[in-house]
């Protein structure tokens, strides 16, 4: 019987540990993390904003995102996001050159997992 309790016990504590341990980071909740444009024109930009939220229980700071690529412009929140608030990551694709094409933006922050990726995608046509 002390056997069971101690193991029970253990078990409890453990379970404790991990929520109290999620409930002090930072989670991204996006509300998609794929953009398709279809067919946009060449030579006029186009802009894809991903929503987010953090669901967490601290502040969600994002350290740095960057476009796969120098035709990919990104904007994103330099201050904190605190738990329960929303924010926004906006991608420009500069749609220079004609064709099919697929972009990344690579987010660096604080949340659980560190790195988010989120995807662009569509045809430029002349």
């Amino acid at each position: 019987m002390k056997r069971i309790l101690l193991i029970a016990s253990a078990l409890w504590l453990t379970a404790a540990t991990v929520l109290i341990a999620h409930s002090m980071l930072a989670v991204f909740k996006w509300d998609e993390t794929t953009h398709d444009f279809g067919k946009i024109k060449q030579g006029k930009p186009v802009v894809a904003e991903f929503s987010f939220k953090n669901q967490g229980g601290a502040p969600l700071v994002i350290t740095n995102a960057r476009g796969s690529c120098g035709c990919t412009g990104v904007d994103y929140p330099k201050e904190a996001i605190l738990p329960g608030k929303a924010g926004t990551i906006k991608a420009t694709f500069n749609a220079a050159s004609a064709g099919a094409f697929n972009k990344t933006v690579t987010v660096e922050s604080n949340a659980e997992g560190g790195t988010s990726v989120l995807t662009i995608r569509g045809e430029v046509i002349p």
